[in-house]
């Protein structure tokens, strides 16, 4: 029986996690290792999954002389050698990975999988002028694509991501309204995700624009389509956006118009 079901939420959260945070090893023979370092302010996120994957799994703690002097650091270690053989099969491969990862091809929670992502090389805050952002930073152009079209499906908002000329990397992000938007969905109550960026993202999510804040017209945004404008005025705002793909805060405000335009036809 296998041990990872990517339609389980935790499960999907925590290969989102091990691919972008974490280091398949491939030792002599049948011996290797699945390892994941973080702060130790992180480590509760360690514990569970160890819960997940009990056999041949342990959270240790290490200490290393850095320029800044000590640093302390929580390490998750899994040996499991069936459980790594399922990880390569779905996309985690052994040795350096950051540019071979991609979604996976079998059915997975899509939102539980981006907040792994997110949380293992993402951002989620706000600017030095109060802006709230949330990024992701990639070298797999497959994980950038993936980041952008839920961007899309969530918020509306199209992103076109290039290489940086730096270190080649792609860093699409989404700010203000949008990040506010996608914080909310992507951190529901209850979720696994690392504290510190559950209460950033919560932060984020309930930040409003201020008054006399103009919204920057948005390029390539997702137009509504008269089978949509059907779809939106049936059942609540909440069942409307998830059949949609929408934010509420969307469905909300179209719902409004058409019905202003509505009643002004019949004037």
């Amino acid at each position: 029986m296998p041990h990872l079901d990517l339609t389980d939420p935790a499960h999907a959260y925590f290969f989102g996690f091990a691919q972008t945070d974490g280091s398949l090893y491939a030792g002599t023979g049948q011996k290797g290792r699945l390892m994941i370092e973080l702060a130790v302010q992180d480590e509760a996120v360690l514990h569970e999954f160890a819960g997940l994957f009990p056999v041949h799994s342990r959270v240790s703690r290490r200490v290393r002389t850095t320029n800044f002097g000590p640093h302390r650091s929580a390490v998750w270690t899994l040996c499991d050698l069936s459980v790594r053989r399922e990880l390569v099969g779905l996309g985690l491969p052994a040795g350096p990975k950051s540019a071979l990862v991609a979604p996976p091809t079998v059915p997975f929670s899509t939102r539980d999988y981006l907040r792994g992502l997110v949380d293992g090389d993402g951002s989620v805050g706000f600017t030095r002028t109060g802006r709230p952002f949330l990024s992701f930073v990639t070298a797999s152009q497959p994980l950038a694509d993936f980041f952008c079209a839920q961007v899309r499906a969530v918020t509306g908002l199209e992103r076109t991501v290039r290489r940086n000329t730096r270190d080649g990397v792609y860093n699409p992000m989404v700010a203000s309204d949008g990040a506010a938007a996608l914080a909310s969905w992507l951190y529901p109550p209850g979720c696994l995700a690392l504290e510190r960026k559950r209460a950033a993202a919560a932060l984020v999510a309930a930040w409003t624009r201020p008054p006399g804040m103009r919204a920057r017209p948005v390029a390539g945004a997702r137009r509504w389509t008269p089978d949509e404008d059907v779809e939106v005025m049936v059942g609540t705002v909440r069942e409307a956006a998830g059949r949609l793909g929408r934010t509420e805060k969307a469905v909300a405000l179209r719902r409004f118009r058409l019905r202003r335009a509505v009643s002004a036809a019949g004037d």
